[in-house]
């Protein structure tokens, strides 16, 4: 007998073989249980209450998961999962979970009977392919100019969200904000680009009706000097810069030493004429508003004050963008260089509104804006957040139809389609990646399952008549209203889903549950690794104001 040989430090934990896969499974399925009463309309909301006390009330698949804090390694890479599908379509994070926790669930019994994991993966991935043409063929087209058909397909996004109760509000707001933002780019194709070009500001206050798209920006800032600049200009014409009109200081700390008096004053005098020099080339164009990214001086506030045009400063780059895609301007970075044509004039109206306690200026009523604003209102913070989460949802279904204008039926009937469809073709399938492919087939009906579970039905006889519908290919619109429980038609009940939320669905759920099955060994306990010679860690250095980058001292 060979005394044993470590090979692994004492301080390493090891788990190896199916043990590992099992572990893997329970925590996928811990996930998904966390996760499943939210889907559907008749979901439930999940309370979350974070480090600092702050509450998240959300049915958002997403939301929930981003929040939680776990210990295992494969619940962890679930999370990701969620976040990778709200990145990619954001809708259908909910599903995306079920169906992951379910492949690996179904993968579980043959792991029991020692099939190699790679085989359950070959299954698995053939399965996805199939159900990937399956979804083409039940692919149907829509004019993405009809806009009733757009609401329906909006609104049956939502109609799981905790907004659903207000009706078409949200729905037109996202479709509103998506079409005023989309851009041909040729060739049929459209981008709408939602995160840079729309902006959702909340306001608490008002009601959710009083929510609306602006056909142009608002921003939280006032005039600089707001008793002598016009707070309503109908019309104005726009500038907009990034430089400062204040004068040049030097970068560090700049000693100049004067000998004479006089030279004081001249050098207050090029100061001055500085300033008024920049304020002239500015006033030559007749603006009706100057807006700037940096500051302004007191002085160049006077000069533009005599010629009667208003001022904004200290204006955030996103927000400036905003404003040049909406009223057609050119930001400017040198006053000098304005032409005429970098004179924004498509803008119908600015003015400067109280709303609560704070001023909001807007920019409104623009021909053909490019970029908009989403003004919420609601009853409190929590509520709004909550729209605003639904909003984001609502605005990427718009955005993925206008950039692939496909439907599939919602209410589970593209799942069960799927799964009869893949039901039917594993028995062509030879040796023994059939069962765990029939396995898969099965596992595609958790997300009818759990619609129905939600509604409060009976499940099983739920299921069976809709097996039953669905056993040799046709009805592939029959699923199940999700507020009912009954089985409907989806066409007639207009629950729809788009097709790239679908497919995406899929595939993200199939591969990392393969992911997930490959695994085979946890070692846990690795120590990053220190430079020989590094010693303890030094202590950390604090920053002050002279190191810090500039950007981030600056006060919104």
């Amino acid at each position: 007998m060979h005394a044993p040989v470590l090979v692994l430090k004492d301080s390493l934990k090891r788990e190896s073989g199916s043990k590992v896969q099992h572990a893997n499974i329970q925590a996928s399925k811990a996930v998904a249980d966390i996760i499943r009463t939210t889907l559907g309309p008749r979901s439930m909301l999940k309370m979350l209450l974070d480090a600092s006390g702050g509450i998240v009330v959300t049915n958002d698949g997403n939301a929930i998961l981003r929040e939680l804090d776990l210990a295992h390694p494969a619940a962890k890479s679930m999370i990701e999962l969620s976040r990778t599908q709200d990145e990619e379509v954001g809708d259908g994070t909910t599903s995306v979970i079920i169906l992951a926790g379910e492949m690996l669930r179904v993968a579980e019994a043959f792991l029991d009977k020692s099939y190699h994991p790679t085989v359950i993966c070959r299954a698995y991935n053939k399965a996805l392919e199939d159900a990937i043409a399956v979804l083409d063929r039940i692919a149907m087209p829509v004019d993405v100019n009809d806009s009733a058909t757009m609401l329906g397909l909006v609104k049956s996004c939502i109609g799981t969200k905790f907004t659903s109760q207000f009706g078409d509000l949200i729905a037109d707001l996202a479709i509103d904000a998506t079409t005023t933002v989309g851009v041909d780019l040729g060739q049929g194709l459209r981008e709408v680009d939602i995160k840079k070009y729309i902006k959702v500001e909340k306001i608490p206050g008002g009601q959710l009706e009083d929510s609306r798209v602006l056909k142009g920006v608002m921003f939280n800032k006032d005039v600089v000097a707001p008793g002598k600049m016009r707070r309503k200009i109908v019309n104005p014409r726009i500038i907009l810069l990034d430089c400062p009109l204040e004068y040049k200081k030097g970068e560090n700390q700049t000693n100049a030493e004067l000998v004479r008096e006089e030279d004081w004053e001249v050098l207050l005098r090029m100061e001055e004429e500085y300033i008024k020099n920049l304020c002239d080339q500015i006033v030559m164009f007749k603006p009706d508003l100057v807006i700037t990214e940096k500051g302004l001086s007191d002085l160049a506030c006077h000069y533009l004050c005599k010629h009667g045009v208003s001022a904004i400063r200290r204006l955030r780059k996103t927000d400036n963008n905003r404003i040049a895609k909406a009223c057609g301007a050119v930001i400017v970075n040198r006053p000098d260089e304005l032409q005429e044509s970098d004179v924004g004039t498509r803008a119908g109206l600015f003015e400067v509104k109280k709303i609560g306690d704070e001023f909001f200026a807007f920019i409104v009523d623009c021909k053909e804006p490019k970029a908009c604003t989403v003004l919420l209102r609601g009853a409190s913070k929590d509520l709004l957040n909550e729209v605003e989460r639904n909003l984001q949802d609502a605005m990427s279904v718009a955005r993925n139809i206008i950039k692939n204008p496909k439907l599939l039926p919602g209410g589970g009937a593209t799942e069960l389609t799927v799964s009869a469809a893949l039901k039917q073709k594993s028995s062509s399938i030879e040796g023994i990646e059939k069962w765990p492919y029939e396995a898969a087939a099965i596992a595609f009906e958790a997300i009818p399952r759990t619609l129905a579970q939600n509604c409060g039905v009976n499940v099983i006889r739920t299921m069976t008549a809709l097996q039953g519908k669905h056993a040799n290919g046709e009805n592939a619109w029959i699923g199940i209203d999700g507020n009912t429980g009954v089985i409907t038609d989806m066409k007639e009940c207009k629950i729809w889903d788009a097709y790239n939320v679908k497919a995406q669905t899929f595939k993200t759920a199939i591969e990392a549950a393969s992911m997930l099955l490959r695994i085979d060994d946890i070692v846990s306990g690795i120590k990053k690794k220190q430079a020989p010679g590094a010693g303890a860690p030094s202590k950390p250095t604090v920053e002050t104001e002279a190191d810090a980058d500039s950007e981030q001292i600056l006060p919104d």
